[in-house]
């Protein structure tokens, strides 16, 4: 059967293992893409359908934050291209964090593309990367979301957030 070899094949990020083995996947993938719904719900333990403790289920964790940043920097050492998809990337909070990490891909619902975008063009890399490297030596969630918030609201003071 033919078949076009120059078809480019990706390698969905979901569980820790896959973030931890990920040098191992480089060779195998023509790119990454790390889906946060389901990595936050298995790095955390946490049950997001369960209401007993979905509320423990948060992107602003700092374990979270680390484990993105593996990701993205063995993804960049390795040059693969490395995007995102899912809720936390759609949040304008997370923004500013996610392009100092390394990140220049995100796939986000419609309605929340006019908010990502004006971030973007509102922020400059050398400032997001000193959130990124700022948020990660936050201790809890809380800390992570009032530091990001902040940030946000210095750059889009108009945002409900």
């Amino acid at each position: 059967t033919e078949f076009d070899r120059g078809i480019k094949v990706g390698m969905m990020v979901e569980v820790p293992s896959a973030v931890l083995m990920l040098d191992q996947f480089v060779e195998e993938v023509d790119f990454f893409s790390i889906g946060t719904n389901d990595l936050i719900q298995y790095v955390l333990a946490v049950d997001r359908g369960n209401t007993d403790v979905a509320s423990l289920y948060t992107a602003s964790d700092p374990s979270i934050l680390r484990i993105l940043g593996m990701a993205v920097r063995t993804a960049t050492e390795h040059n693969k291209p490395i995007s995102m998809c899912g809720q936390m990337c759609g949040n304008p909070m997370y923004t500013m964090f996610l392009l100092g990490l390394g990140l220049r891909s995100m796939s986000v619902t419609p309605a929340a593309i006019p908010e990502i975008k004006q971030v973007c063009r509102r922020v400059s890399l050398a400032q997001c990367q000193r959130v990124a490297e700022r948020a990660v030596e936050l201790e809890s969630a809380r800390s992570v979301r009032t530091y990001l918030k902040e940030e946000l609201l210095k750059v889009m003071p108009e945002l409900p957030v």
